[in-house]
Formats: C-alpha cells, structure tokens, sequence
C-alpha cells in the first residue's frame, strides 16, 4: 500500500493530539496541574503542525476528492461536512480554553475544557475516518480545489 506522505503525516499528528488531550483530561483530573498544562500544550502543538500542514498541502496541491464508489460517495461527503464542522468547532474553543487556562481565568476554563475536550476527541476520530476513507479503504480521487473535492463540482 502506497500511502501519501503528508495526509498520513497530518493524520498522524491529529492522532497524537487526539490522545494528548485524553492525557490531560485524565491528569487535571488528578489535580495535576503543571503536567495537565504540558500535556495540553503539547497536544495544541500536535494540532498546529497538522493546520499547517493541512494548509500547506491545500495551498500547493488542493485537496483530494472521493475516489470510491458514487453510491458511497453523497455518504463520505455528509460525514465530511460534518468532521469539518466538528474540527472548527474544536479549533475556535481550543483557542478559547488555552486563552482561559493561560490568564488563569479558571471558572471558564472549567467550563470550557470538558466541552472543548470532547468535541476535539471526536474532531480527530473523525478526521482519521475522512483519511481512511480517502486513502485506505478507497484510492482517492483527483487533486482540485476544496469547493470540487468536497461538493463534487
């Protein structure tokens, strides 16, 4: 199996982010406090390598469309809309708890953190399906620009 190089890379960084934040939920749960912190830097590193690799890629490349079967396809595109509103949704309330947790704003950090927590969880085990999907399961199709590779025209 011949797998892209960047999409894998990305997916794998999503991966460690994904697993990163699980980390730091367990560990403020914990009460520890400074690793909760390292832990959830780390993972928002992870995160902003991928953004700037994903970035990259659709800036140079553009973004590859579904090469598996029509009668899959309006499916993968449902899924894909929504793994791309999850992932925005995580990245905006990311921004706002790190903002929270760095001004020591605890109260909506508190509010926020479990609510960012999850939804960043379910971001990244959906952004691995849309790689598999693409990749694995299915050869992906051409490379165009977002607007063809998500809606199809």
């Amino acid at each position: 199996m011949n797998l892209p190089i960047l999409p894998t890379l990305s997916t794998l960084l999503i991966i460690i982010s994904g697993i990163l934040v699980m980390i730091g939920w367990m560990l403020i749960r914990k009460n520890r406090k400074q690793a909760h912190k390292n832990v959830m830097i780390a993972a928002s590193i992870s995160a902003l390598l991928f953004l700037v690799i994903y970035l990259s890629r659709t800036a140079i490349f553009g973004n590859t469309a579904f090469g598996g079967p029509d009668s899959v396809k309006i499916y993968y595109t449902v899924f894909l809309i929504f793994h791309i509103c999850l992932a925005t949704l995580g990245a905006v309330l990311g921004v706002l708890s790190l903002i929270s947790g760095f001004k020591d704003n605890l109260p909506r950090h508190k509010r926020l953190g479990p609510v960012t927590s999850t939804v960043w969880v379910f971001a990244a085990i959906t952004g691995v399906a849309v790689y598999l999907l693409l990749y694995v399961f299915y050869k992906g199709g051409e490379t165009t620009s977002m607007i063809k590779a998500i809606l199809g025209f």
